[in-house]
């Protein structure tokens, strides 16, 4: 079973997370929810899994060719370990913080990433709203596992755990969790990625582990309340807009600039 088909099978669990979260919040009186925006998450949600169908081929396809023609170390027995399993996870977790670092440091990378962050809201349906473009160059990322050798059933595998853990990070009712912070990537840490204070801007991209952040300069401590959303909001429900509006403005500057490489290097500079 594919990660996108086991996401499918996993979304009834999903949206029960999702009920049991807006009753919690309504019974303690701190709603975080709004109806057309978690139906606009939702609905992002959907179209990233067919999208996600769509480029299964064309992203397991590179990954597989790259392990199969340049893979370094091909150790089948250690990769089916428990101590395999493990490095491979921290490994993709690795790569993963790179391609989410980049997805807010590079401009053709946020293009895609954007929609994730769009949501002024922070519940757990905002963990569903996922980009439909991404795959199209996040594979890049993760060619160092295929050249290292991690087989690709067991990438399949970590990604979908990595997948998965991130879940439930995406809530504002699970305050801070003392040693945890210090280790993991937690709603506390992820709150501040989501942010656009000032003093939260583009930190925390861990997706399990947050010691990358530590370890490469880009963690925040939660402090003052967050303002979740995009500098520039999107002011749309449409979630084909909502994966096309940072690529339309890019197309737009690029058109208008007056060298070719500044036609280039604006989907290469930072984004705004």
């Amino acid at each position: 079973m594919s990660p996108s088909q086991v996401i499918v099978v996993a979304t009834p669990v999903f949206l029960l997370l999702i009920a049991a979260e807006f009753a919690y919040g309504r019974w303690r009186g701190r709603n975080t929810y709004r109806l057309n925006d978690a139906i606009n998450s939702m609905s992002l949600g959907v179209l990233s899994q067919v999208a996600a169908v769509l480029t299964r081929l064309f992203r397991v396809g590179i990954y597989t060719a790259v392990f199969s023609w340049v893979s370094v170390w091909h150790a089948p027995t250690f990769w089916g370990s428990p101590i395999g399993w493990l490095l491979a996870l921290v490994f993709y977790d690795f790569c993963y913080y790179w391609l989410h670092r980049a997805g807010h440091e590079v401009a053709l990378f946020w293009a895609a990433h954007v929609v994730h962050h769009q949501s002024q809201d922070y519940n757990l349906s905002t963990a569903l709203r996922q980009t439909s473009s991404g795959a199209l160059l996040g594979w890049v990322f993760y060619l160092p596992m295929a050249v290292a050798g991690v087989p690709p059933k067991l990438f399949g595998i970590v990604v979908l755990v990595d997948l998965l853990y991130q879940y439930w990070v995406h809530t504002e009712h699970v305050g801070k969790l003392g040693w945890f912070d210090r280790v993991f990537c937690s709603p506390s840490n992820h709150r501040v990625h989501h942010a656009v204070n000032d003093g939260y801007l583009d930190r925390n991209y861990g997706g399990i582990l947050v010691v990358w952040d530590r370890l490469f300069g880009s963690f925040r401590e939660e402090g003052e309340p967050c303002v979740y959303g995009t500098r520039a909001p999107l002011e749309s429900w449409d979630p084909l807009w909502s994966n096309a509006e940072v690529y339309w403005g890019l197309a737009k500057d690029s058109w208008h600039a007056r060298s070719w490489a500044d036609k280039v290097r604006v989907w290469f500079k930072p984004p705004g």
